[in-house]
C-alpha cells in the first residue's frame, strides 16, 4: 500500500490527509465497513498509508465532524449508523440536504399512482372533494441504510408528468428545473406516531417503536400548493435543526 499512497501523493495535488480521508468515505459509503464495524487501528493505518499518526488523525477527524465515524475510549473508532441533520432555515430536499454534508443519498420508488384526494391533502392542495391527485411513495435512504417513508401528492396536471420520469433523487430539482415551477416557500409539521406494518417493514423497525413524521406542504413561487408530503422518519436517523431568532 505504501507505493500506492506515494502514487497519489505525485499524482494528486490534495494534501495526505484528505486523501486518506476520501478513500475512508468512498469505503464507507459504498459498504466495505459496515455500521458499527470498527475502522483499522490508528497503528495499522500508519502501516497501510505509509504516513504519520498525526496525518491519519487528520482524516479521522474529518470524518468524525462529517458524522460518518465515532471513537470510544480504548476501543478505536467505528462507523456510525447515518443520522440526517436538515437544517430549516433554507427549503431544500433531502438528497440536496444531505449531499451538502458529504453524505449518499437515494430513493427507492415503491408506488406511483393516481387516486382519489385524501380530505387532508385535497384541503392542503387546494382541490375539491372527490379531485384526483398523483400520490408518489418512496423509501429514502442514507449512506444505503433505509431512513424514511415518503408519500408525496401532486395535483394532476404535475403529478401525471412524473410517471416516465427516474425519482431516485430530489424531487425538489425536478419541480424548478424541468417543469419549470420555481419554488417559494413549505409549511412544515412534526409529530411523532407509532411505525405501522409497512413502515417497520421497510425502515427496519420493531413492533411499536416511533418514527418522526414530518408533514409539508410546498409552494410555487406565486404561493400555488404544489406538493404536499408525510416524510416518516426513523427516530434515531434523523433530526430537524432550527434556528429562532428573538425579535
Amino acid at each position: 500500500m505504501n507505493n500506492a499512497t506515494q502514487l497519489m501523493a505525485g499524482h494528486s495535488p490534495l494534501p495526505l490527509y484528505v486523501q486518506i480521508r476520501d478513500s475512508l468515505r468512498r469505503q464507507i459509503l459504498e459498504g466495505q465497513y459496515q455500521v458499527h464495524e470498527r475502522l483499522p487501528s490508528e497503528n495499522a493505518m500508519m502501516k497501510t498509508f505509509g504516513v504519520s499518526r498525526i496525518t491519519i488523525r487528520q482524516a479521522l477527524r474529518d470524518l468524525h465532524n462529517e458524522g460518518l465515524v465515532f471513537s470510544a475510549q480504548g476501543k478505536g473508532t467505528f462507523v456510525s449508523k447515518p443520522k440526517a441533520v436538515q437544517n430549516v432555515q433554507r427549503l431544500e430536499g433531502f438528497g440536496e440536504a444531505m449531499a451538502a454534508q458529504g453524505y449518499e443519498a437515494s430513493a427507492r420508488v415503491l408506488s406511483i399512482q393516481q387516486m382519489k384526494a385524501p380530505k387532508a391533502v385535497a384541503s392542503a392542495l387546494d382541490l375539491h372533494a372527490g379531485d384526483d391527485v398523483v400520490e408518489v411513495k418512496r423509501v429514502r435512504y442514507l449512506n444505503r441504510e433505509p431512513v424514511c417513508i415518503e408519500n408525496s401528492y401532486f395535483p394532476l396536471d404535475i403529478g401525471r408528468q412524473m410517471f416516465t420520469l427516474d425519482l431516485s433523487g430530489d424531487i425538489f430539482p425536478m419541480l424548478e428545473n424541468l417543469f419549470g415551477l420555481p419554488l417559494g416557500g413549505a409549511d412544515i409539521g412534526l409529530d411523532a406516531i407509532l411505525a405501522d406494518d409497512e413502515t417497520q417493514q421497510y425502515l427496519n423497525l420493531r413492533a411499536g417503536e416511533a418514527i418522526l413524521r414530518v408533514e409539508r406542504l410546498t409552494h410555487n413561487r406565486d404561493g400555488r400548493p404544489i406538493d404536499f408530503e408525510y416524510l416518516c422518519y426513523r427516530g434515531d436517523s434523523f433530526k430537524y435543526q432550527f434556528r429562532i431568532d428573538r425579535k
